[in-house]
């Protein structure tokens, strides 16, 4: 890289820091979840997945006939996969609640829930906007009890919201696109 486009790229991000200092806190709104776009073949498919899973917590098939595994069926996992239509079905129901994402000096508030600092390891920003891809992510020290927080940028413009997390947080950089787990949620509309 040339000398002049050095500088010129340090004179940029160094100005776009002093403008980012001055910033308090950056502050919008996002659904408490995101909600796929299903249509009526999903939930066909959805529901065929569904009874050919329950069909094999019951049944197997030995030597081309279905023979009742009886007290060997595999109630369990039966009971996860009807629980887990059930809240399917009621979630699709209901319109996610907008909460307010908010970005202080002090930590990060997600609706009523506050996050110092200190509790989160790393952050990365994946910003691709030829596949509509704008998203925070926040790794915790602790991911047992706390998961990946992925949040939608929206219409934060993604270097303000970098240079500000710069201040108290270290970058991923190492983090090139979604995690797979949030891609096949998407793929799978989950």
């Amino acid at each position: 890289m040339p000398v002049c486009q050095f500088i010129n790229r340090f004179i940029y991000y160094d100005k776009y820091m002093d403008e980012n200092n001055k910033i308090q806190y950056l502050s919008w709104q996002v659904p408490e979840y995101e909600q796929p776009e299903r249509n009526r073949k999903w939930y066909l498919l959805a529901t065929v997945f569904l009874l050919v899973c329950l069909f094999f917590c019951f049944f197997e098939i030995d030597s081309w006939k279905v023979v009742f595994l009886g007290v060997n069926s595999n109630f369990i996992f039966a009971l996860i996969l009807i629980l887990s239509a059930i809240i399917m079905i009621i979630n699709d129901g209901h319109e996610p609640i907008m909460v307010d994402f908010r970005i202080g000096p002090d930590g990060i508030n997600i609706g009523k829930k506050f996050y110092d600092y200190d509790v989160i390891k790393h952050f990365s920003i994946i910003y691709k906007p030829n596949l509509n891809i704008k998203h925070l992510y926040l790794e915790f020290n602790n991911s047992f009890t706390h998961p990946r927080l992925s949040v939608n940028l929206y219409d934060q413009d993604p270097i303000t919201v970098r240079n500000y997390l710069l201040r108290y947080l270290d970058e991923d950089l190492e983090r090139l696109g979604p995690p797979i787990s949030e891609q096949l949620t998407r793929l799978l509309k989950l």
